[in-house]
């Protein structure tokens, strides 16, 4: 890795983005110091805000909900209460706001749906029996999810409790960071090499990647940095992980936005309203199409390292800040 112009410039972006965000959430941090009750509604500017930001993080290796957290707090949608332990001050959130955030995930996942349509078909002629190519990524996809499902199904009320707060999100966007810098400059040479294409993907590979998932549970560690990086230890081109980690957002994200909807459904709609939530989706999803476009376009010429020091940097001028 050698500092140049070229790469000198998304590295003073990546920084001054950094700090900006971590200054501006620290500041709102310090005004909602004495509020102990979140808001009680969100309105059109702060819903299409959290769309745009859900849209542009959810795919890249830099953690859409840890984001959405340090956002959210920014714009006050969420306060600290006044119990605090070793990880910091408790966060307070409306469950509406916190089932906006995830619906409009729904946005994201449309967006892979088209973009990645042929795949998509060829999953479900799979399925129906007709492709085995299809039946075969079906079955990689399945084997991935599993374990990440199975641990927020057992640990989803723990991991609210204790780890939705800046603290541990800063602390996860370091660590992540530094494991992203690591794996690619380890894995060099597989990560540029020509992508072999998601055929290629082996059922040990996709069962990495699974166990590997369960650490995205942790707000700021990013579903699709651990993901990709998983890949590219397991043996994969850094673009084709990339992919994999696409098509696995569809049973992940969407499982997560049916279950939210089905669970604060009716509050969501008081909260926001039917038309907030349209606009949240298709805000969420034009952007993650554009995301989407641009990350590939970007791996296959600069990697990952600017994301992984953008991490670093955010993440520590929060705790240095907060």
């Amino acid at each position: 890795m050698q500092f140049g112009t070229r790469k000198r410039r998304p590295l003073l972006c990546a920084a001054l983005v950094a700090v900006a965000l971590a200054g501006s959430f620290c500041s709102a941090a310090a005004e909602a110091e004495a509020h102990v009750t979140p808001v009680a509604a969100i309105h059109m500017r702060e819903a299409a805000t959290l769309a745009v930001v859900e849209g542009l993080t959810e795919y890249l290796p830099i953690s859409s909900t840890g984001h959405m957290i340090l956002v959210g707090h920014l714009m006050k949608l969420t306060v600290f209460g006044r119990d605090r332990s070793w990880l910091g001050r408790e966060v307070i959130k409306s469950p509406a706001v916190d089932a906006y955030e995830i619906v409009i995930q729904l946005g994201a996942v449309l967006a892979v749906l088209g973009l990645y349509r042929k795949r998509v078909a060829q999953i479900g002629l799979g399925l129906l029996g007709q492709n085995k190519a299809g039946l075969r990524l079906a079955g990689l996809l399945a084997v991935a999810f599993l374990p990440a499902a199975v641990t927020g199904l057992l640990l989803h009320g723990a991991i609210k409790r204790h780890l939705f707060g800046p603290i541990p999100v800063a602390a996860a966007l370091i660590i992540g960071g530094i494991v992203m810098i690591i794996a690619e400059r380890s894995c060099t040479r597989r990560a540029t090499a020509p992508s072999t294409g998601l055929d290629s993907v082996t059922w040990r590979q996709a069962a990495i990647i699974g166990v590997a998932q369960c650490l995205a549970m942790w707000p700021g560690m990013s579903r699709s940095m651990v993901t990709i990086v998983a890949g590219l230890l397991a043996g994969l081109n850094i673009v084709t992980s990339a992919k994999f980690s696409f098509l696995l957002a569809l049973p992940t994200l969407g499982s997560a936005t049916l279950y939210e909807a089905v669970r604060s459904g009716p509050q969501l709609l008081e909260f926001a309203g039917p038309g907030v939530v349209l606009v949240g989706l298709i805000i969420s999803g034009a952007v993650a199409a554009l995301s989407v476009r641009g990350f590939v376009k970007w791996l296959t010429g600069h990697g990952m390292w600017p994301f992984g020091i953008y991490r670093v940097i955010l993440g520590a001028a929060v705790l240095i800040l907060i």
